[in-house]
Formats: structure tokens, C-alpha cells, sequence
């Protein structure tokens, strides 16, 4: 179990996070949002060991983490840390970069396994590739794999598919989070992106102006956001008195009600159109199967 306790920390002068505090059960996933500048990545470094505290513990089981007052070579074999820069070797192919950690004494098991990985990653084309040839979306799967290598108990992943295109994007999360499933293996996931933790975490907790704002399943945050910032990470939503916060998908448009709007855009996005619109002076946003023409008054009705 992983156990952040009444953790502060501050760069100088500046506070950054202030009385963080949660757990994470062995083998389990939990997200961390928040808007950039919220601690999500300071966060993930002081799990780590980067840094040093002076409020606050991080415990692995009965392991204190301690930083580089204590530790001569930052971090603990038990845990990988993958951030957005890569630290690969680049002028060695995407297999050398994946098995560096593993056994020589044991080439044949080295081989499966560097290929195992490196089918989870979904780079099997590009095996005998040297790193400085892939692009950054390939890299940062090469990075993914390495870290797996050599069996972390606890891994931490900062926007961890970023820099991956949508083409690959959907089935790399459910390879990557299917393997630490099936592994056992404890993750911390920082992101921007719903897509990334919604099918994958158990719990998350949601950052904002340095302090934990919310903690709980996504679902349980999905269904019942307290705050803007937890429902804007996800996707439109209005904050419509006396209802509170109402997602685009929970406004409908109806031939009759008492809440009446103006549209002024229509915005195609696939599977629907985002209908934007004025009620009285405030702008919202309903999702329509259809578009609708500038200064249509429309009814609405809140369904949730």
C-alpha cells in the first residue's frame, strides 16, 4: 500500500501542495487531476523521492520514501517513474532500450520478455529501431515499456499518453492497464485526459489551489461533481441556478418548458453538435443530434 500523510511542500518561498493526504491499495490505479500548475507532476516526484519533505510522510508498505538528503542515486528500485522526458538511449534500437535492465545471465529469458513488452506497447514493427528515429508518440511507448521491465510494484506515469496518436491511443491504455491489472502492479496517474483513467482507475482525486478537492471513484465524481473544476475535466457542462452543474448531454431540447434559450453556434463534433447558446446572459452549451440555426429561441429541459 502506498500512504501519502498531511504531505506540504513548497518550491522557495512558493507553496505548491498543502496537506495532501490518501492511499492506494496493492495493484490498484489511481488518477490525479487537475489544471496545469496544480501540483499533479510535483506530486508524482516527491512519490518518487526526488525531492525532500519537511511536512508530511510517503510510505511504500513499511518503506519510507526519503529524498536526496538520504539518497545518494534518487529513487527506489521498487518504483518507476515515466514522465514527458524519456531519458532513453537514442542511438541504441527500441529492443536494447527495453531490455537494459534485464538479466544478461538469462538471454533467452531476456529476449521473451523484451518482447513481451514491446508487444504491449504495440512496436513489434519498429523492434530493431533505433530510439532517435521514432517519433515522440513512440518513444513515449518505448518509455512505457521500459519502465515495465523490470516488474515495478509501484509505477507512476505522468501524462502518460500524450504524445500518442488517436490511431493507437485506445487500445495502448487497455494493453497498458490490462497488463498492470493482470501483474498486480500498483499506478499513479497523472493526466489532463478523461480517456486516459475513466475505464481504468478505482479511485481519483482532483487537485486544486494546492489541496486535495475531491476523492472518490470516477464514477461517484463523474455522477456528482461538487465543483466546476472536477466537472470540466469531464467535458461541457453549465452551472444553471437553482440546478447546480449540468452537463452538455443532460440538456435537451424540448417543443416546450419555461427554460428558454438562444443559440448562437453549432458546433459539429462527430457524433452529435455542440449547440451553443444564451440564457439570459449566460452562455451554455447543449449536445443536439442536429444543428441548429443561429438565433433559434429553444426550450430546454435538465435530465439527469
Amino acid at each position: 500500500m502506498l500512504q501519502v500523510k498531511n504531505l506540504s511542500f513548497k518550491y522557495s518561498s512558493k507553496e505548491v501542495l498543502k496537506q495532501i493526504d490518501f492511499k492506494v491499495d496493492l495493484g490498484k490505479t489511481l488518477a490525479i487531476i487537475g489544471e496545469s500548475g496544480s501540483g499533479k507532476s510535483t506530486l508524482l516526484k516527491i512519490i518518487y523521492g526526488e525531492y525532500d519533505l519537511d511536512i508530511g510522510q510517503v510510505f511504500w508498505k513499511d518503506n519510507e520514501i526519503l529524498g536526496p538528503k538520504y539518497n545518494l542515486v534518487v529513487g527506489y528500485e521498487f518504483i518507476k517513474h515515466v514522465t514527458q522526458e524519456y531519458n532513453l538511449m537514442p542511438f541504441t534500437t527500441v529492443a536494447e532500450n527495453v531490455g537494459k535492465h534485464l538479466s544478461n545471465f538469462y538471454p533467452e529469458e531476456k529476449q521473451k520478455r523484451t518482447k513481451e513488452l514491446i508487444a504491449v506497447v504495440e512496436l513489434e514493427d519498429f523492434a530493431k529501431v533505433k530510439v532517435k528515429n521514432l517519433s515522440g508518440g513512440q518513444k513515449q511507448r518505448v518509455a512505457l515499456a521500459r519502465a515495465l521491465a523490470k516488474e515495478p510494484q509501484l509505477l507512476l506515469l505522468d501524462e502518460p499518453f500524450s504524445h500518442i496518436d488517436n490511431f493507437k491511443k485506445q487500445s495502448l491504455r487497455r494493453n497498458i492497464f490490462n497488463y498492470l491489472k493482470a501483474n498486480n502492479i500498483t499506478c499513479i496517474v497523472a493526466t489532463h485526459d478523461k480517456n486516459d483513467v475513466l475505464g481504468f482507475a478505482e479511485d481519483m482525486i482532483v487537485l486544486h489551489d494546492k489541496k486535495i478537492i475531491a476523492k472518490d471513484t470516477p464514477k461517484n465524481l463523474y455522477d456528482n461533481p461538487k465543483s466546476p473544476i472536477t466537472a470540466s475535466f469531464f467535458g461541457e457542462f453549465n452551472v444553471i441556478e437553482p440546478y447546480g452543474i449540468v452537463y452538455a448531454h443532460q440538456l435537451k431540447i424540448v417543443d416546450k418548458s419555461e427554460l428558454k434559450a438562444t443559440v448562437t453556434h453549432s458546433y459539429f463534433n462527430g457524433k452529435n453538435w455542440l449547440v451553443e447558446a444564451k440564457l439570459d446572459s449566460q452562455t451554455i452549451f447543449v449536445e443536439h443530434e442536429n444543428e441548429i440555426n443561429q438565433n433559434t429561441i429553444v426550450s430546454l429541459k435538465i435530465i439527469k
